[in-house]
C-alpha cells in the first residue's frame, strides 16, 4: 500500500567524491612561490632600496599635491618634497650621531655607578647565588681534573714524560692605507649610497607616478578596468592611511617618552626619543626592545632602583595606551590585517631582509590582503592574512551545530543579538544555517550522529532565548500594521526592520483565539524542519499568541485522524526545503481541510525563490491560504488573521 508520500520518487543518497589531487597548475603555483620568495633573499640589496622607495613616495605623495594646489608646479614640488625629505633624515642622523658621541664619552663616569651597585648586589641576594654556582662550578672542576690526570697517567706511562708547549707568536700584517680607508668609511659609504638611490628613484616615482599607475592598469587587468582601479586605490589609500598615521603616532610616542626619560633625568632623551620612534615601526616588540637601552643607562646612572623603576614604568604606560587607546580612536584597523598575520608577516620578513623587513612586514602584507580582495585566484591570502571573519555567521553557526557545540552558538547568538532582534537572528542566520545542514544531509555528507548533534542543539538554542524578548535592541516592537510590510532591500538589513508586533489583549482576542496554543505549528517531513517550526512557535507566544509544535508523523495519513486539534485557530507548516513540484503538501493539506475544514492554513518555505512563492498558479493548487518566506512574515500573518477575527466579531 503506497501513501500519498510517495508520490515523490526517493532519491539514493548522494555520494562525495574523492579529493582531488594537487593538479599541474598548483604545482606550477608553488614553484612560482619558492622562485619568488629565492629571489626576494638573494636580491636584497636590489630590492630593499626600490621597496624603500616606493613606500617614501606614499609619505611624500600628500606634500606634493599640497605644493602643487599652491601652483608651485610638478617639478619644483617634486624637489622641494624631496629636499624636505632629505633635511629631515639628515637631521635625524645628525642627531642620532651626536646623542651617540655624547652618550660614548661619558660612558667612564657611569662605570664607578655600575661597579658600585654591582657589589651591593653581590652581598645581597645575588651574591649567595653567586656563591653557590661558585662552589658547583668547583665541585665539577675538581672532578673532571680527577679524570683527567687519571687518562693522562695511562697514556704517558710511568715515567711520566710530556711534551714541552712550543711558543708561537702570530705577526699581524701592515695594515695598507687602502685598507684602512675601507675599514673606516666603509659602514659610512653603504647607508649614504642607500639613502642616494632612495632619493632618485623617489624622484622618478613622484615625477611620472600618472605614467605609472596607468602602466600597472594595463599590467594588471585593462580588461576590467573598474575592478583594477579600485584594487590600485584601495591598495593606495591603506597604504597612504597606515604610513601616515603610523608616522604621527609614532613620532608622538618618541617625543612622549624623550620628554618622559627628560623629567626622569635618563641622559640622552633625544637619542631615546628617536629610538624609540623608529622602533616602534616594527608590530608588537619595537616600542619594548626601545626601553632596553634606556633602562640600562638608567641603571648606570642611578645608584639606587627609583629610575630605572620610573624609565619601565613610563614604557609599560606609554605603548599600551597608543596601541589600544589613542591608535584604534584614531585609524581604527585600517590596515585590514589580522594579528596573526602582522606576527607571520613581521617572522618572515625579518628573516628574508632582517631589520629593514621587520619594518617593511606590514605595508607589504597589506598589499597582499588587497590583492587577495580584488583578484578572484588570491582570495586565500585574503583568508589567511585579512581581519574580515573567516567564516559568514551562518557558515559559523552550521559548522559550530555540526560539531555539536551550543554554547558557542549561544555566544555568537549573544553578540548579533546587541544589534538585531531575534525574529531577525532566526531568519537571517539560524534558518539558513540549518538549510545548509538539510542540503548537506541531502547531498549524503552529513551522518546520522551529526543530525542528532545539529537537532539537539537547535533545541538547546531554542530553550536558551526562551526568555529573550523578540525586541530591536535600541527600541520597543511596534504594533503591527499590515500597510507596513518590509520590502525585499529592506530586508537586506534585518536591523532596520521593526519586529512583530503583539497580539491584542486576551480579553480582546476572538473566542477561537484565547486557547491555550491556539496555533499548530506542523514540521515538514525535512529532517531539520521541526526545528524551524520550534522557532516559528517560540515567537508567536513572545507576541501573545499561544503555539505548540506536531511532528510531520503526527499529520501522516495513519495519524492524522489521532491529531488534537481543538482550540486551533490556525495551522502553521514550516520547510527548511521543498524542491519539485510538492505533491507531497498538497495531499497535507488536503488532510487537514478534511480533519479542520475552516482553519486557515499558513505555509512557510524559508528558502526564498521557491516556485510557489514566484508562481500564483502553482500556489493555488497547492491550496493553502498564506504563503510566507521567514518568521517574521508567518509571526505578522498570524497576528493578522487573529486581529481580522477580532474585528470580524465585533462588527457582528
Amino acid at each position: 500500500m503506497h501513501t500519498d508520500d510517495d508520490a515523490v520518487a526517493v532519491r539514493p543518497p548522494a555520494q562525495v567524491p574523492p579529493p582531488l589531487v594537487p593538479g599541474f597548475r598548483g604545482l606550477l603555483t608553488l614553484a612560482v612561490g619558492v622562485v619568488l620568495v629565492a629571489a626576494l633573499y638573494f636580491g636584497r640589496e636590489v630590492f630593499i632600496p626600490l621597496v624603500l622607495a616606493v613606500l617614501l613616495s606614499f609619505v611624500l605623495g600628500p606634500v606634493v599635491n599640497l605644493l602643487r594646489r599652491i601652483k608651485l608646479g610638478r617639478v619644483p614640488s617634486v624637489i622641494v618634497a624631496v629636499l624636505l625629505a632629505l633635511a629631515v633624515i639628515g637631521g635625524i642622523g645628525a642627531l642620532i650621531g651626536t646623542q651617540v658621541a655624547g652618550l660614548a664619552g661619558n660612558l667612564p663616569q657611569y662605570q664607578a655607578t655600575v661597579h658600585k651597585k654591582f657589589a651591593g648586589l653581590q652581598q645581597g641576594w645575588l651574591g649567595e647565588a653567586n656563591r653557590v654556582l661558585q662552589k658547583f662550578n668547583h665541585q665539577v672542576h675538581d672532578a673532571t681534573q680527577k679524570a683527567d690526570a687519571a687518562g693522562t697517567a695511562a697514556v704517558t706511562g710511568p715515567a711520566g714524560d710530556t711534551p714541552e708547549a712550543q711558543l708561537v707568536r702570530v705577526q699581524e700584517p701592515e695594515v695598507s692605507p687602502l685598507t684602512l680607508a675601507r675599514n673606516v668609511l666603509g659602514p659610512i659609504v653603504e647607508p649614504l649610497t642607500t639613502i642616494g638611490i632612495v632619493l632618485v628613484v623617489v624622484v622618478f616615482l613622484l615625477l611620472q607616478r600618472e605614467d605609472l599607475r596607468n602602466r600597472m592598469i594595463r599590467l594588471l587587468g585593462s580588461s576590467d578596468l573598474h575592478r583594477t582601479t579600485v584594487a590600485m586605490d584601495d591598495a593606495a589609500g591603506r597604504l597612504g592611511t597606515y604610513f601616515l598615521a603610523q608616522l604621527g603616532m609614532n613620532a608622538a610616542f618618541g617625543f612622549i617618552i624623550g620628554v618622559g626619560l627628560w623629567l626622569i633625568g635618563v641622559p640622552n632623551p633625544l637619542l631615546w626619543g628617536v629610538f624609540s620612534a623608529l622602533m616602534r615601526f616594527v608590530p608588537y616588540i619595537g616600542a619594548f626592545i626601545s626601553a632596553l637601552l634606556p633602562l640600562a643607562l638608567a641603571a648606570a646612572v642611578d645608584p639606587g632602583w627609583g629610575m630605572v623603576i620610573a624609565t619601565a614604568a613610563l614604557f609599560l604606560v606609554a605603548e599600551p595606551l597608543f596601541g589600544h587607546v589613542i591608535e584604534p580612536l584614531l585609524y581604527g584597523h585600517s590596515t585590514g590585517l589580522s594579528p596573526f598575520a602582522v606576527v607571520v608577516s613581521t617572522l618572515f620578513w625579518g628573516f628574508l631582509w632582517g631589520p629593514i623587513g621587520l619594518i617593511l612586514a606590514t605595508p607589504f602584507t597589506v598589499c597582499l590582503v588587497v590583492l587577495g580582495r580584488h583578484v578572484e585566484s588570491l582570495e586565500f591570502l585574503d583568508v589567511l592574512l585579512g581581519d574580515r571573519p573567516p567564516l559568514t555567521p551562518i557558515e559559523n553557526f552550521y559548522q559550530r551545530m555540526l560539531a555539536g557545540d551550543p554554547d558557542e552558538v549561544r555566544d555568537l547568538a549573544e553578540a548579533m543579538l546587541k544589534e538585531r532582534s531575534l525574529s531577525s537572528y532566526y531568519d537571517e542566520v539560524a534558518l539558513k544555517g540549518l538549510q545548509l545542514a538539510a542540503n548537506d544531509f541531502g547531498r549524503g555528507v552529513v551522518t546520522p550522529a551529526q543530525l542528532e548533534n545539529i537537532r539537539a542543539s537547535s533545541r538547546s538554542l531554542v530553550a536558551d532565548f526562551e526568555t529573550h524578548p523578540d525586541i530591536e535592541p535600541d527600541g520597543e516592537a511596534k504594533a503591527f500594521n499590515p500597510k507596513e510590510t518590509p520590502s525585499l532591500a529592506e530586508r537586506a538589513h534585518p536591523k532596520n526592520e521593526a519586529v512583530p508586533g503583539h497580539a491584542p489583549p486576551p480579553e480582546a482576542l476572538p473566542e477561537a483565539w484565547r486557547g491555550e496554543a491556539p496555533v499548530l505549528c506542523v514540521a515538514g517531513r525535512g529532517p531539520l524542519d521541526e526545528a524551524s517550526s520550534a522557532m516559528l512557535a517560540q515567537l508567536l507566544r513572545k507576541h501573545g499568541l499561544g503555539a505548540r509544535v506536531a511532528d510531520h508523523d503526527a499529520v501522516s495519513r495513519d495519524r492524522i485522524r489521532d491529531l488534537d486539534l481543538n482550540g486551533v485557530a490556525m495551522v502553521c507548516i514550516s520547510y527548511l526545503d521543498i524542491t519539485g513540484n510538492p505533491a507531497h503538501l498538497r495531499y497535507l493539506l488536503e488532510r487537514l481541510r478534511r480533519r479542520a475544514p475552516n482553519v486557515p492554513v499558513l505555509v512557510g518555505l524559508w528558502p526564498v525563490g521557491e516556485k510557489i512563492l514566484t508562481d500564483a498558479a502553482i500556489g493555488r493548487q497547492v491550496g493553502a491560504d498564506v504563503y510566507v518566506s521567514s518568521l517574521r512574515d508567518a509571526v505578522e500573518a498570524c497576528l493578522k488573521a487573529a486581529r481580522g477575527e477580532a474585528d470580524r466579531e465585533l462588527a457582528a
